[in-house]
């Protein structure tokens, strides 16, 4: 790794390791004195004009400068660490940072990754629930993990006992890709029995830690993760869950991040299926009963069309208009060869395409061509 890299790196962990210095301020400061190290080569007349940055904040990013070659032989420690561990540091700043999680509130400035993200994975969907489910929850974990692997989706989940592994291993086992966030460092496989899942997942997908290695699955690191699931994700499909269960906590960070929200509506009787079936009652998660539900809205997401998940605009079309439209295609046709389908002087066509193209019907290409809108 080069010195430069290293150098960034270092002063990186030395602005996160300042209390009370968030990512969003952290980035406030970067952008303005643009690179970590400028941050610090700041003083403090300079620190508190930045939005957020009060004395105290101020005082301790100057104070924080004088442990430099302290950061650096541990970041140096650390990134050795890393790779007898197969694993490699991602910073917000690098190119290959998920953009998708670049958009959340208070993203993760840094992230460890066992595995290998790669750009189909910005097409997910996060699969969590109860660590204790019932027999039909299990059946819809896998179910639907399956279904959604089988068209190419990444499934994002937690790793934890429950639904969280019942995902993971349904979209491997139809041979789709899966990321699982975890709560701990990469070397801190929680729960132990998922370890040869662990690695399951890191080969044919990736896990995902921003704690540093060595941390232990403390219960405060688990419902900060679920920013990360649901980040990850174009939406988040709460499978079972009581009403108190964790699974809420990645329902409203979905929420939150303005990302998809679907609940599988369980029985009114079981408790474990209480808290998906007051999800959709508040009208917080949409109901699913099948994956084709989840796929019309990742659909109309990622490729809107007009005419497949856009109903058609009502059009109100004389019979010349009509005739054109039926001779033209979505691939677009020039003028000349419209004139003769329809046969009409180049004129008239004209002057029909150019209302045609008002009611938001046509649209122009260049070089007199013209093509349906839907």
């Amino acid at each position: 790794m080069s010195s430069e890299r290293v150098d960034f790196l270092t002063n990186l962990y030395l602005l996160i390791s300042i209390e009370g210095l968030g990512p969003t301020k952290i980035l406030n400061l970067i952008n303005k004195f643009k690179s970590a190290e400028a941050v610090f080569d700041a003083n403090f007349s300079e620190l508190i004009k930045i939005d957020g940055i009060n004395k105290n904040l101020a005082e301790r990013i100057i104070t924080a400068a004088k442990r430099s070659d302290e950061f650096k032989q541990r970041c140096l420690v650390e990134l050795d660490n890393l790779e007898r561990n197969r694993s490699e540091i991602l910073t917000y700043f690098d190119e290959a940072y998920p953009k998708i999680l670049r958009n959340i509130y208070y993203p993760p400035l840094v992230l460890y990754i066992n595995g290998k993200l790669i750009e189909k994975d910005s097409i997910s969907i996060a699969m969590v629930g109860t660590r204790n489910p019932s027999a039909y929850g299990k059946s819809m974990a896998e179910l639907f993990a399956r279904e959604l692997s089988l068209q190419q989706i990444t499934i994002v989940s937690g790793l934890a006992r429950g639904i969280d592994s019942i995902s993971h291993r349904a979209a491997l086992s139809s041979g789709g890709r899966t990321i699982a966030v975890i709560g701990s460092g990469l070397d801190v496989i929680y729960p132990p029995e998922n370890k040869k899942l662990f690695h399951e997942i890191a080969e044919n997908g990736a896990v995902i830690s921003e704690y540093p290695l060595g941390t232990k699955p403390d219960a405060q690191n688990f419902p900060r993760r679920n920013r990360i699931i649901s980040g990850l994700s174009l939406g988040s499909l709460i499978v079972e869950t009581k009403i108190n269960g964790g699974a809420l906590l990645t329902a409203n960070y979905a929420l939150d991040q303005n990302r998809e929200v679907f609940a599988i509506p369980g029985n009114i009787n079981n408790n474990s299926s209480s808290g998906t079936n007051r999800l959709i009652q508040k009208g917080e998660a949409k109901l699913v009963t099948r994956t084709e539900d989840i796929l019309e809205e990742l659909q109309l997401k990622l490729k809107p069309e007009v005419g497949v998940n856009i109903p058609k605009p009502s059009l109100n079309l004389n019979m010349f208009e009509e005739k054109i439209i039926e001779a033209l295609d979505r691939g677009g046709i020039q003028i000349d060869v419209i004139a003769e389908k329809t046969g009409m002087s180049t004129s008239d066509c004209l002057v029909n395409l150019l209302t045609l193209g008002f009611k938001g019907a046509v649209k122009q290409l260049p070089g007199k061509v013209f093509a349906r809108v839907f």
